[in-house]
């Protein structure tokens, strides 16, 4: 029952994170900047987060003050650098393309773990870590046969590279430091980064009333803000929180793939992009070759000791 119930978690926690690019590009695309819309969504997610954790885990919040630094952590590179970083590349590419480059973000760590720590990875690791960057090129089509945008594929690369740090911090966290209210507190460390980013002039925050475009028509611009918060922050924070309590890190994050996935579709149904059928199996390639990396990764602990392992597989 309880794996059952985790793996449905898991895959309402991808579809809903996978649903946050199109609707954060059709903000962009109707003259909200990057940072905007992701102001936007942290702020709203942190108010509804922190509200729950405060209703459901008052007893708890005393955690922030004892692990400050993983909370200051986890705020700027797992939410807002994430964010920042992957919605600007939803600027330059389709929302499936940038994904797929985000998701390299377990062979960033794979190799990190190698260089910092000498653990050489097996070769099964390495065999899937192969086939992934593969998959990688041919998404972003090094030959040249499509146009594809550096500046996008540096963004896409850069969250990435957040994605990584939050999995190296994520390892590191204490077991006594609830994820609801790591979630929460993170959420609001993220907003008030960004705000202040903002009002010093160094991260544009531009906003917009004018009407959105979700899947052909016209829509006010606050559907696809009461989306970003509700259902791509608070439903998939909470759905994935729950996943990894009953999954463990390992399956749960196996399963959190299927947000590309979700992401591709949401994204053809929402703002009318596909990805060529090269790009398809190159991103099927990526997929294939996470999943050989992560099995042939050494078992974790268990997830009652680390359950926020991998709540954030995001963006």
């Amino acid at each position: 029952m309880n794996s059952r119930n985790g793996l449905i978690f898991a895959l309402l926690s991808a579809a809903t994170f996978g649903v946050s690019g199109p609707f954060a590009k059709s903000l962009i695309e109707s003259g909200w900047s990057p940072g905007g819309a992701v102001f936007a969504r942290v702020a709203g997610g942190a108010l509804v987060m922190m509200v729950i954790a405060l209703g459901t885990q008052w007893r708890r919040m005393r955690q922030v003050t004892a692990h400050t630094r993983t909370v200051l952590l986890y705020g700027v590179f797992a939410i807002s650098g994430v964010q920042l970083c992957f919605f600007n590349a939803v600027q330059h590419l389709s929302v499936g393309v940038a994904l797929l480059l985000e998701y390299l973000a377990p062979i960033i760590v794979i190799g990190w773990v190698w260089i910092t720590k000498g653990a050489r990875p097996s070769v099964q690791t390495l065999l899937g870590a192969a086939i992934a960057l593969v998959g990688a090129a041919v998404v972003i089509d090094v030959f040249g046969s499509a146009e594809i945008s550096a500046v996008g594929v540096a963004w896409g690369l850069a969250a990435a590279a957040c994605l990584a740090v939050y999995f190296v911090i994520s390892e590191r966290a204490d077991g006594d430091l609830h994820p609801v209210v790591l979630a929460a507190s993170g959420l609001t460390v993220s907003a008030v980064l960004i705000g202040l980013l903002g009002v010093i002039g160094a991260l544009p925050l531009a906003f917009s009333s004018s009407n959105t475009v979700v899947a052909g028509h016209s829509v006010g611009v606050w559907l696809p803000i009461v989306i970003l918060v509700v259902v791509s922050t608070v439903i998939a924070y909470l759905t994935g929180i729950a996943a990894i309590t009953l999954l463990g890190p390992t399956i749960g994050s196996l399963v959190a793939l299927t947000e590309v996935l979700c992401a591709v579709i949401a994204a053809w149904i929402l703002v009318g992009e596909s990805i060529t059928v090269i790009q398809g199996i190159g991103g099927a390639a990526i997929i294939v070759g996470l999943v050989l990396a992560r099995l042939g990764q050494q078992p974790p602990k268990p997830a009652t000791a680390k359950p926020m392992t991998n709540v954030m597989a995001e963006e």
